[in-house]
């Protein structure tokens, strides 16, 4: 019994040691493993910074020479990469008036009036959103033992909101230029000190465009299986190709098309969307139709923070095209005035007007609109768009009307009817509100006005549609049966008889 005894507790023993000395080279082995891993900021840092998803200012340099040490391109890079990083956490900061991030990208003595703000804007409850949208850089002296730089930006571009007690007290906009000296520590450049040499109110003006285009007779398109989802895999360009063909022998000369912002790569735009969507440009330039691009589909974000991914979303697209025959104008947003309310109409404006002044500077030849939803929100913005575009869903009969106060009020520019139309749904959830014949009569009596007035105009839709997406209106019925039923020809590819009345 007692060697029984001994032998349990021996074997105890020995299981113990096992499990300490196992203990132990797991703990030594990760010691190792962290300190021979390359560093990797991502894991040493207090925020996780990817600016590929999240901040993308636009960047140029200016590769002249500098003093001191010769520069390498990857050490360019990785300057590039932590600065705006820096840049980054620090917006971040102010938005939210935290700590977090900043040590990471500044050294101990840039970060005391960093903190210093932080603590003033907590005790007064102010905050900031802000970001950048352009930096001009240029190394001017490298030392020679590689650890400290001094960088200029120049004309950076920065745009913020100041809000007390969360009500806006400060909006501007402004070009400065600055000077940083920045540190090696850790392989990763920390921002050591910053001099802010000059700046001034941020202006933008440029030539207005014109519509190259007169008599436009127009109509919003999406194939008839695949609407809201133009460019999926069941994209096949012969299918648009013949409704092309149905359009142009329709009497029309225009269509107007839509680029889904997240379905396109948002900032990182697919080639494979651009391929389609070029492929849809060159048949509607081979049938002789123009070409309203609509940008930013399905997309209703607007924050601050968000800017510089869709501007670079904005400047592939646009500068992929801005040579194309087929363009008639770039459309900024699809009815934006309905973000007012949840999204708060200055953050949308801000954004729009942002993206105007990018569209132009990128094609200074197409002119530059914005698709709102109805006349009342069409003079927003009126002094920066080159075209004012409007929708109408309302009564038919105060159309006329309606019309003549807008152009009232804008006297100097082209205005355009970009969508219009009737479901003739007559079903379950609308059992008196229309039907096919009810249709044909709206666009006869619509087409008088147009044609009376002289309007530019572009209709919804060329197809009856079998199924609308959840994104556009919801799931519940009695808003997307309606949706379904606006096109000139059926589901099952039969005229209806407002087809009539398409282009007269």
């Amino acid at each position: 019994m007692v060697k029984t005894n001994k032998r349990i507790l021996r074997g105890f023993l020995m299981l113990t040691y096992v499990l300490i000395i196992s203990i132990l080279l797991f703990l030594i082995s990760s010691v190792y493993s962290f300190l021979n891993t390359g560093a990797d900021r991502s894991k040493m840092l207090h925020t996780e910074v990817k600016k590929v998803d999240q901040y993308l200012p636009k960047v140029t340099w200016t590769l002249d020479g500098n003093e001191g040490r010769k520069i390498s391109q990857q050490k360019i890079n990785a300057v590039e990469n932590d600065y705006l990083d820096a840049w980054y956490v620090k917006h971040i900061a102010y938005k939210t008036n935290t700590k977090a991030g900043i040590e990471d990208y500044f050294t101990e003595s840039a970060r005391e009036n960093i903190y210093s703000i932080l603590k003033y804007n907590k005790l007064n409850k102010i905050t900031t959103e802000g970001t950048t949208l352009a930096h001009h850089l240029d190394i001017e002296f490298f030392s020679e033992d590689g650890q400290l730089i001094v960088l200029k930006d120049t004309d950076a571009v920065a745009y913020k909101k100041v809000f007390k007690d969360n009500q806006l007290i400060l909006e501007t906009t402004e070009k400065a230029t600055y000077r940083y000296v920045l540190l090696l520590e850790d392989g990763f450049w920390r921002i050591r000190h910053m001099v802010k040499e000059a700046s001034e109110n941020y202006k933008t003006e440029f030539k207005k465009a014109t519509i190259a285009y007169a008599g436009i007779k127009g109509i919003n398109y999406y194939p008839q299986a695949t609407p809201w989802n133009m460019y999926g895999e069941a994209f096949d360009i012969n299918i648009i190709e013949n409704d092309f063909k149905i359009i142009k022998n329709a009497g029309l000369n225009s269509i107007r098309i839509f680029v889904p912002y997240e379905d396109f790569g948002k900032a990182n735009v697919k080639i494979d969307k651009l391929e389609k969507l070029e492929q849809v440009l060159d048949s509607a330039e081979k049938e002789g139709l123009k070409v309203v691009v609509t940008l930013f589909d399905f997309y209703g974000n607007y924050d601050v923070l968000d800017w510089t991914l869709n501007h670079r979303h904005a400047e592939i697209v646009v500068d992929k095209f801005k040579n194309h025959n087929a363009i008639l104008a770039w459309d900024v947003k699809n009815e934006p005035n309905l973000d007012f309310n949840s999204r708060g109409k200055e953050n949308v404006t801000a954004w729009l007007d942002f993206m105007i002044y990018l569209i132009k500077s990128i094609d200074k030849k197409h002119p530059v609109t914005i698709g709102w939803s109805n006349t009342k929100s069409a003079t927003i913005l009126k002094d920066k768009v080159d075209i004012v575009s409007f929708h109408y869903y309302e009564d038919v009969n105060n159309f006329e009307s309606e019309y003549a106060t807008l152009k009232e009020n804008i006297k100097d520019k082209p205005i355009i009817l970009q969508e219009f139309g009737l479901s003739s749904y007559g079903g379950f959830w609308r059992p008196f509100a229309s039907s096919e014949e009810e249709q044909a009569n709206y666009y006869k009596k619509i087409q008088k006005v147009l044609t009376k007035n002289s309007i530019p105009f572009m209709s919804w839709t060329l197809y009856d549609f079998d199924d609308v997406p959840k994104e556009v209106l919801g799931k519940l019925p009695w808003r997307t049966n309606p949706q379904k039923k606006y096109g000139f020809i059926n589901s099952d590819g039969i005229k209806k008889p407002s087809f009539e009345f398409i282009s007269k």
